[in-house]
């Protein structure tokens, strides 16, 4: 059995409402960005590593840290409303384009979560490849449940988010369990990225990740927080 082609994508576009410019930010020495390149080097399982942004600046950082950049992301797919699979399915098509290959996995590492560890990476892909999912991603363990301590507010009522079977929760321990989605892996089966493409489907697989390293930076906090978790790494282990 010939071995699979994997292609890596580490997706980065210019504009950042949260934090600006924060794909480019100085974390532990080098931007946030090549944190996610030089993780995926280092597994050394991908067939290519390629950045898919609008940013000149960024993609000279890619450059810089080992990826591969062969196209601009085009403007319609840069805007802050633009969804993620269709970034994904042009950057998919554009490396089979210029590589002249079919891949059949492709693994998505947000830069903007970049306390993954290496084996996360290998074990996450061993995990998909095991249950032969369609997709996967990586998740935490939720702090808050929907159906038991997370309200909403509409039409100036309050209410509980979420019932389980029409009635409402009173214990933690009788509601169903919930996961955060920490944005660090995400794994779709080549295929299925470009014919199908749900999120959530009947062969979708999760990976479960430790609360210290499933920090998704979108606030000036998590990026000091992630900022200090890098710096002093030896106070987390």
């Amino acid at each position: 059995m010939k071995n699979k082609e994997i292609l890596c994508t580490i997706c980065a576009r210019e504009g950042s409402q949260g934090v600006k410019d924060k794909n480019l930010k100085i974390i532990n020495k080098i931007p946030l960005i090549a944190h996610s390149i030089l993780q995926a080097k280092a597994s050394k399982i991908f067939s290519n590593i390629i950045v898919s942004s609008d940013s000149k600046r960024i993609n000279k950082i890619a450059l810089k840290y080992g990826a591969e950049v062969i196209f601009k992301r085009p403007n319609f797919l840069a805007t802050s409303k633009a969804p993620k699979i269709p970034v994904l399915v042009h950057a998919v098509k554009e490396a089979e384009k210029f590589y002249k290959k079919k891949y059949d996995i492709v693994v998505d590492l947000d830069p903007t979560s970049p306390l993954r560890k290496i084996y996360d990476i290998k074990d996450s892909i061993k995990k998909f490849k095991k249950e032969k999912s369609n997709n996967l991603f990586s998740v935490s363990n939720s702090r808050k449940s929907p159906y038991f301590n997370m309200v909403e507010v509409f039409r100036n009522k309050i209410k509980i988010v979420k019932k389980g079977n029409k009635k409402e929760l009173f214990r933690r321990q009788d509601s169903p369990k919930v996961y955060d989605m920490n944005a660090s892996i995400y794994i779709w089966d080549k295929k299925y990225l470009l014919n199908e493409a749900k999120l959530i489907n009947e062969k979708t697989s999760l990976y479960l990740m430790p609360e210290e390293r499933s920090i998704d930076i979108d606030t000036k906090f998590e990026f000091r927080l992630t900022k200090f978790i890098l710096e002093n790494e030896k106070l987390f282990r």
